[in-house]
Protein backbone atom coordinates (compact mmCIF):
# COMPACT_ATOMS: atom_id res chain seq x y z
CA UNK A 1 0.00 0.00 0.00
CA UNK A 2 1.79 2.98 -0.99
CA UNK A 3 2.35 5.59 1.84
CA UNK A 4 0.27 9.41 1.09
CA UNK A 5 2.57 12.26 0.16
CA UNK A 6 3.70 14.25 2.78
CA UNK A 7 1.01 17.18 2.55
CA UNK A 8 3.26 18.77 5.40
CA UNK A 9 6.44 19.27 3.36
CA UNK A 10 4.22 20.52 0.69
CA UNK A 11 1.98 22.85 2.94
CA UNK A 12 5.80 24.10 4.01
CA UNK A 13 6.48 24.88 0.24
CA UNK A 14 3.32 26.45 -0.41
CA UNK A 15 3.77 29.15 2.47
CA UNK A 16 6.74 29.48 1.12
CA UNK A 17 5.60 30.54 -2.04
CA UNK A 18 3.41 32.70 -0.80
CA UNK A 19 5.62 34.75 1.18
CA UNK A 20 7.75 35.17 -2.24
CA UNK A 21 4.62 36.25 -3.74
CA UNK A 22 3.81 38.74 -1.29
CA UNK A 23 7.70 39.97 -1.18
CA UNK A 24 7.75 40.10 -5.38
CA UNK A 25 4.74 42.44 -4.42
CA UNK A 26 6.40 44.55 -2.10
CA UNK A 27 9.41 44.90 -4.21
CA UNK A 28 7.12 46.36 -7.05
CA UNK A 29 5.57 48.56 -4.87
CA UNK A 30 8.40 49.89 -3.18
CA UNK A 31 10.76 49.74 -6.52
CA UNK A 32 10.33 53.46 -7.14
CA UNK A 33 10.14 54.77 -3.65
CA UNK A 34 12.65 52.42 -1.75
CA UNK A 35 14.95 50.47 -4.17
CA UNK A 36 16.86 49.51 -1.49
CA UNK A 37 14.04 48.11 0.28
CA UNK A 38 13.16 46.69 -2.98
CA UNK A 39 16.23 44.94 -3.37
CA UNK A 40 16.13 43.26 -0.13
CA UNK A 41 12.78 42.19 -0.45
CA UNK A 42 14.03 40.36 -3.84
CA UNK A 43 16.81 38.33 -1.96
CA UNK A 44 14.28 37.48 0.90
CA UNK A 45 11.39 36.61 -2.15
CA UNK A 46 14.26 34.36 -3.44
CA UNK A 47 15.66 32.65 -0.35
CA UNK A 48 11.88 31.58 -0.08
CA UNK A 49 11.54 29.94 -3.09
CA UNK A 50 14.98 28.52 -3.34
CA UNK A 51 13.46 26.90 0.44
CA UNK A 52 10.13 26.00 -1.62
CA UNK A 53 11.99 24.18 -4.83
CA UNK A 54 14.14 22.21 -2.36
CA UNK A 55 10.94 20.83 -0.40
CA UNK A 56 9.38 19.94 -3.50
CA UNK A 57 12.16 18.30 -4.59
CA UNK A 58 12.45 16.22 -1.69
CA UNK A 59 8.92 15.41 -2.09
CA UNK A 60 9.01 14.06 -5.25
CA UNK A 61 12.19 12.01 -4.67
CA UNK A 62 10.50 10.31 -2.00
CA UNK A 63 7.51 9.36 -4.17
CA UNK A 64 10.32 8.29 -7.41
CA UNK A 65 11.75 5.85 -4.36
CA UNK A 66 8.37 4.72 -3.31
CA UNK A 67 7.27 3.76 -6.97
CA UNK A 68 10.50 1.95 -7.58
CA UNK A 69 10.29 -0.14 -4.61
CA UNK A 70 6.83 -0.87 -5.39
CA UNK A 71 7.86 -2.04 -9.11
CA UNK A 72 10.74 -3.90 -7.64
CA UNK A 73 8.51 -5.91 -5.12
CA UNK A 74 6.27 -6.75 -7.81
CA UNK A 75 8.66 -8.27 -10.06
CA UNK A 76 9.10 -11.91 -9.89
CA UNK A 77 11.97 -13.20 -8.06
CA UNK A 78 14.47 -15.45 -10.22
Amino acid sequence: MPSPINTDSLKKAEASAELAKSMINQAIQQSAANPQLAEEALKQASSEIAQAQTVVSQVQSAIQTQQSQQQQAQQPSK
